[in-house]
């Protein structure tokens, strides 16, 4: 037993306003004091380090500790924050006589309501102007709000598609940043600000007021107004039989009005995961990327004979696209992420060549791990195009977007009035294209077939290996950089780079790329959320077959050059 992480268990506790982790801590402390080495070492791992702020905001584990999401360390967030967007503005009351405005967002995820109460209290108390989003909501409503309300700042509390017992904290900037996530330098200053506030204060002496107002219904309005527009119902939608899951999430609500405000028939529901639960009761893992997530979906789609199967997820970020497939296991078969973008992507292509002349000039973003198949459309119809570091904070930014994503199923569809990822209007383009194909008596698959037809056969496949030692993503990383490979299965790589520097107009970032012959590519880099080293393999091949037979066999080379690694 430590004594000096006894007391810093202590010292946690006193100031903890919350009585399930002050009797968690208490229970800790005494098992620890009475020899339970189980309860030293989680003590350690709960104080030996502090969950960190950065360009992803917070985001973590439910539970007491300075290494855990808690109401003491969201409290230090939240006074950080609003210790920046003061000192951003000139001071308590800004260069132009107002304070500062923060709007804050939350979802239905276990204390998501608590941590966005104690930022308002927290930031209302420091002299700042916090508007809270009327109920719980999904994320793009909070993006959208920040640009819609012309706030300095907003937070959103979620954890997205994480574990059940996750919870997180997402900052966004207003002003010259346009509503998108945080990036360095403003991630550091914030970070600072919120250890300054841990290292002198104790969050039962912060300043609190409920000085804070609640949003009215017209901001939730507005944004399901500009969301409708993006796709219109056209004459293709009547008769679509389709089913939607929220994946226990917050999506339906706002979804459903924008449906009805669009013209689209309402979707077949999966029931069981409908109305928010942050239990996430039906699901191993709350994403639907993950295998099994969205059975329950497939199971209703079989039952009602759907012709399309949309889901979001839990904070409605993110899209998932399924149609049918008699060659599927279960007749069913999710899109990936890539073949979602590069349809939307087209979609945004053609609307953007036919308003020619935009200043600065109109482009299309994806992040470097993304399908290359976008820069094709993009070069096709005339456009610009960005390839960015991971995250839609760097997507969002790219000169001139018209449109941008990510191949981890986030789509930025209409960033006029989202400068972030948005699962509900990018569901509602979705529906724009299934409705115009319908039109001409054809389908999803079919728009699929077109694409590879036109742009050629690109195929993409990805391969995460999660780890319990963080270091192991290291020494893979770093035996990478040492030895680059000379080939991948039997593709030869022809160039090796590393983005640890910045590469050409990319910061520099934990990644590696890799160009090998026949226009095939493999990026490594490791997961900014999870515990996972990820790398991502794209081709383009004469057909369907050759490009599913190259991908294949970058897969299996990709898996061999990490066991020889391991094996080391």
């Amino acid at each position: 037993m430590a004594p000096e992480v006894i007391a810093l268990a202590r010292a946690w506790r006193d100031q903890d306003p919350d009585d399930e982790t002050r009797a968690e801590l208490d229970g800790l402390i005494a098992r620890a004091e009475a020899g339970d080495d189980a309860a030293d070492a989680e003590l350690h791992d709960r104080f030996g380090a502090r969950l960190a702020f950065g360009t992803a905001g917070l985001r973590g584990e439910l539970g007491a500790g300075s290494n855990r999401m808690n109401r003491v360390l969201v409290a230090q967030a939240a006074a950080g924050l609003g210790a920046y967007v003061l000192a951003q503005a000139g001071g308590a009351a800004g260069a132009a006589g107002a304070a500062p405005l923060v709007v804050i967002g939350y979802d239905g995820r276990r204390n998501s309501d608590v941590f966005a109460r104690d930022s308002a209290e927290i930031m209302a108390g420091m002299g700042v102007r916090v508007v809270v989003l009327p109920r719980l909501l999904p994320t793009p409503v909070l993006a959208f709000a920040v640009r819609h309300l012309g706030a300095d700042a907003g937070v959103m509390v979620t954890a997205s598609h994480n574990p059940p017992n996750d919870n997180g904290y997402k900052v966004y900037l207003g002003g010259s940043h346009g509503g998108s996530q945080i990036v360095a330098p403003a991630d550091a200053l914030i970070a600072a600000e919120i250890q300054r506030v841990a290292d002198t204060r104790r969050v039962d002496e912060l300043p609190r007021s409920d000085g804070w107002e609640l949003a009215g219904e017209d901001t939730v309005d507005a944004y399901i107004a500009a969301t409708a527009r993006v796709a219109p119902a056209g004459p293709g939608a009547s008769g679509l039989r389709w089913v939607y899951t929220a994946m226990h999430g917050v999506g339906w609500e706002t979804l459903s009005k924008i449906l009805s405000a669009a013209g689209y028939p309402a979707p077949i529901l999966v029931e069981q995961q409908t109305a928010p639960d942050g239990r996430f009761p039906t699901v191993a893992f709350p994403n639907p990327e993950e295998p099994g997530a969205m059975d329950l979906a497939f199971e209703t789609a079989r039952a009602a004979g759907a012709e399309l199967v949309i889901a979001n997820d839990p904070d409605a970020d993110r899209l998932a696209v399924a149609v049918p497939d008699p060659t599927a296991e279960d007749g069913w078969r999710r899109l990936t992420g890539n073949q979602v973008g590069l349809l939307l992507g087209w979609r945004a292509a053609r609307a953007a060549a036919a308003d020619a002349g935009c200043e600065p000039a109109a482009s299309l973003a994806c992040s470097l791990v993304s399908s290359p198949g976008l820069e094709t459309v993009a070069r096709h119809y005339g456009l610009d195009f960005h390839a960015t570091l991971t995250g839609f904070k760097w997507i969002s930014r790219a000169p001139g977007i018209v449109y941008g994503f990510e191949e981890a199923l986030g789509y930025l569809v209409n960033p006029e009035t989202v400068r972030d990822k948005d699962g509900i209007s990018a569901a509602v383009a979705l529906l724009g294209i299934v409705a115009d194909a319908r039109a001409e008596g054809r389908t999803l698959a079919d728009v699929l077939r077109e694409f590879d037809e036109t742009f050629g056969f690109f195929a993409s496949d990805q391969i995460s290996v999660r780890v319990d030692d963080l270091g192991a993503i290291d020494r893979v990383m770093a035996a990478l950089r040492a030895d680059p490979p000379a080939r991948i299965g039997t593709i030869a790589v022809e160039r090796f780079e590393d983005l640890s520097q910045g590469v050409g107009d990319l910061p520099p970032g934990d990644v590696l790329r890799l160009w090998l012959a026949q226009g095939a590519r493999v990026i490594v880099r490791p997961s900014g959320t999870e515990p996972k080293l990820k790398l991502y393999l794209d081709v383009r091949g004469s057909s369907s077959a050759d490009a599913a037979a190259q991908v294949a066999d970058l897969a299996a080379g990709a898996r061999a050059l990490l066991a020889q690694i391991e094996g080391r």
